[in-house]
């Protein structure tokens, strides 16, 4: 038997094992979801976003002096070069935010004097850079695309307030700045997703890491990744009242149309950051008057779950708490990029650790044996 018989084609790799790492596992049939063997649910209610951030590029839980250092490791390197604010104050006004951010890490990765450097320690450091550079260039890349002077950096407040501090120019409520870190948290990091496994391919070519993230958020910006919060966002909004939720998904349903927000190829029975996520959408409603989208998804995901026996993935309660958070929707794809980033880095710097071309094989399905015409001859 080939072995083209013996390795049948799976549409969208859909169960095929592309590698081999120890940085996060999905475990579907348990709805669980560990970083560097700690589950998620644990790390979402003790951790900071900069722990996290720690465990998945080194390898372990920091002890408070570790992170300590981190922390200002971090700090010390928010703020961007003048050259990547230049480039974006040359892009048009209003343009996609995704396309600035390829822009701007890719000029990060031209001022970098070790891009080229992929050695464990200095792929660490590029990982640290991009991880605490990610999120100001989200926040000053949108306001500079919309017309305002980009905010500096806080010096003393945690990754996640001080991404709201440069986006809205003040400093964040509480609350605000605790569902940020969480959904920093939840989104950091999933396997071999489709924007991670887009790193390692780039990767695979002893590509630089800025090369690497640049082709990862061009993977994150289809609606069928990291755009779904969006366009879940702008389905509750077409929605607009509690009473239309339901025959709302009925006739999109009907239509056979992709409902997004909702499903997930590796969970099968509910999205555990979905379910971690949920009970903010609640309080946040309530906090600002909005129990009209906490209604809205309610019978949004019972309809679902009746209808298609699908439960919703982390981007459907992200939407709501973004868009409570009076975040502009075009910022919801952008924010999935500033929390993966850890990911990403993390996963290439497993590459090119332990290198090997990622070089697929495909099934040729065109004509053969086609008799060559000379131009002159063709009709």
């Amino acid at each position: 038997m080939s072995e083209k018989e013996i390795i049948p084609y799976r549409p969208g790799l859909e169960g095929v094992t592309a590698g081999i790492s120890a940085i996060s596992d999905v475990i579907a049939a348990e709805n669980r979801l560990i970083y560097r063997g700690y589950d998620i649910r644990d790390l979402a209610q003790h951790c900071s976003f900069e722990e996290v951030a720690y465990l998945l590029l080194m390898g372990q839980l920091p002890t408070r002096a570790q992170l300590e250092q981190f922390e200002g490791e971090l700090k010390a390197q928010r703020e961007l070069p003048d050259a990547v604010y230049s480039v974006l104050r040359t892009l048009p006004k209003g343009g996609n935010l995704m396309a600035a951010l390829q822009a701007g890490v890719a000029t990060l990765g031209m001022l970098d004097p070790t891009a080229d450097d992929n050695s464990h320690e200095a792929n660490l450091r590029k990982a640290v850079r991009l991880t605490a550079s990610m999120a100001t260039l989200v926040a000053n890349g949108y306001r500079i695309l919309n017309g305002q002077e980009p905010v500096p950096p806080h010096p003393t407040l945690g990754h996640a307030a001080n991404f709201l501090y440069m986006l809205f120019g003040r400093e964040p409520e509480p609350l605000h700045a605790q569902v940020m870190n969480l959904t920093f948290i939840l989104y950091a990091e999933h396997g071999y997703n489709a924007s991670t496994f887009t790193a390692h391919v780039i990767a695979s070519t002893l590509a630089d890491m800025y090369s690497a993230v640049v082709g990862a958020i061009g993977a994150l910006r289809g609606p069928l990744h990291g755009g779904a919060n969006e366009a879940a966002m702008e389905a509750i909004l077409e929605i607009g009242t509690p009473d239309r939720a339901e025959a709302w998904v009925l006739e999109k349903l009907a239509q056979k149309a992709r409902i997004m927000g909702f499903g997930h190829r590796e969970y099968k029975t509910g999205d555990i950051r979905a379910v971690i996520l949920k009970q903010y959408v609640r309080q946040l409603a309530e906090h600002t008057g909005r129990m009209d989208l906490y209604q809205i998804q309610e019978i949004m995901e019972q309809v679902m779950l009746r209808e298609k026996n699908l439960y919703p993935n982390v981007d459907f309660p992200a939407a709501a708490v973004y868009y409570m958070m009076g975040i502009p929707i075009p910022l919801y794809t952008p924010i999935f990029a500033a929390a993966r980033i850890v990911g990403w880095t993390a996963h290439v710097i497993e590459q090119h650790d332990e290198n090997r071309l990622i070089r697929p094989r495909s099934d040729y399905k065109g004509p053969r044996d086609l008799t060559f015409v000379p131009i002159e001859q063709r009709g």
